[in-house]
């Protein structure tokens, strides 16, 4: 009848994870260091968007 607990879960990560690709590949990091933030959060979703907040590209303000 709605969106399920788990389905909200995920369509939320996702969302956060495309918003981390973005800010990834606008940031000033090096080319190689893009690829591998972005390959990070691909095949690692939500940890990967957690190590991203913690430790990503400077000039990410943690969703601002």
């Amino acid at each position: 009848m709605g969106i399920e607990v788990g389905g909200l879960f995920g369509l939320i990560i996702l969302i956060l994870d495309i918003y981390a690709i973005v800010k990834t590949l606008q940031s000033g990091a090096s080319t190689g260091a893009k690829v591998i933030w972005v390959l990070v959060i691909l095949l690692l979703p939500l940890l990967g968007l957690l190590l991203w907040l913690l430790f990503g590209p400077k000039g990410n303000k943690a969703l601002t």
